[in-house]
């Protein structure tokens, strides 16, 4: 069984574009390898975060997880901070990377702008502590998408060099996950643009937590056009809102657009939006209850964390001391 590493940031309740792109991926992955699920809170923090928002999204996240499917005890799931083994070999490997191979980094431009100055430290060493997540279990899948590659490329790298510099070979190469082709969710006001939890307009998503009310009202006011829908996707050709909410029931009913066409052809987008936002509610209706029903009990979803975190420690020390030793840093006894 391959070990698969993944990481999310406590961001706020997920999207249904976070969905359908990434966490419901997650779910079958359970059976078939040794799969640890983090919630980056460290990462988070590259950014200013309010404390008491940080602490309640860091469990909505929890919450959602296990409620979108993901189980203690076929994963290891548990949030970042709760292993300390992250940011030692993170500070490891922040003296193993190069500054140049960190100004290569286009994510830390993109999120510093233009006042990079005033942007975090951690924010630009950001792509070493990713590597320490992946490299403390020796995990040898990643799933990412095209945002995240330059970073796995940077982790292996990393243990390239470590192994170069203390003469091992210690830290295994890192290769992509793999998986069907996932959902790509646009936004519900333009869809030129990714389905995004930072978009000002709370009217351009789904979230997990939406009710049936909310979604609704969010598909009805969903931008799109005056022409029916085709009966071909060679009829979506410059109809981005359109291919949106096509690919949105292909997803959620488990179906392809093509067979979504087929039977909506000639259909207007009132009639559609209908059909679409039962599908959604259907779909999405359980996860919320769960995430709801567990929520209200932090003391059980804290214990189920910390179980998962015992179980990271226990693939994460003995692989850190090793590393340690390789360093040459004196053993505590």
């Amino acid at each position: 069984m391959q070990r698969v590493f993944s990481g999310i940031q406590p961001s706020g309740v997920p999207t249904l574009g976070n969905y359908l792109g990434a966490i419901r991926n997650w779910v079958p992955m359970q059976d078939q390898h040794e799969c640890l699920f983090c919630i980056v809170d460290l990462h988070a923090i590259t950014q200013f975060q309010e404390p008491a928002q940080l602490l309640a999204q860091t469990r909505e996240m929890a919450a959602t997880l296990l409620a979108c499917g993901l189980s203690p005890e076929k994963c290891v799931l548990f949030v970042q901070s709760h292993v300390p083994a992250h940011a030692e070999l993170g500070w490891i490997f922040n003296c193993v990377a190069r500054l140049g191979w960190l100004n290569r980094m286009t994510q830390f431009k993109d999120k510093a702008g233009k006042d990079r100055e005033a942007a975090s430290s951690g924010l630009y060493v950001y792509p070493n502590l990713m590597a320490a997540d992946i490299l403390a279990y020796k995990a040898t899948s990643v799933p990412v998408g095209d945002d995240q590659r330059q970073h796995l490329e940077l982790a292996n790298d990393i243990a390239q060099k470590f192994n170069h510099d203390y003469g091992t070979d210690f830290f295994p190469r890192i290769e992509p996950f793999i998986q069907g082709v996932a959902a790509r969710v646009m936004s519900l006001r333009d869809g030129t643009k990714k389905m995004s939890k930072s978009d000002p307009s709370d009217q351009s998503r789904i979230n997990l937590n939406d009710d049936a009310d909310t979604i609704a009202l969010k598909i009805r006011r969903a931008r799109t056009d005056a022409e029916p829908l085709p009966g071909h996707l060679a009829g979506l050709e410059g109809r981005a809102e359109a291919r949106n909410l096509v690919g949105i029931l292909a997803a959620v009913t488990g179906t392809l657009p093509e067979n979504v066409l087929r039977e909506h052809e000639g259909q207007g987008f009132g009639a559609f939006k209908e059909v679409l936002t039962e599908a959604l509610v259907a779909h999405l209706a359980p996860i919320r209850k769960e995430m709801l029903r567990l929520l209200e009990d932090a003391p059980a979803l804290d214990a189920a964390l910390r179980r998962g975190a015992e179980r990271a420690e226990a693939i994460a020390n003995p692989i850190l001391a090793e590393a340690k030793r390789l360093v040459g840093f004196l053993p505590r006894r």
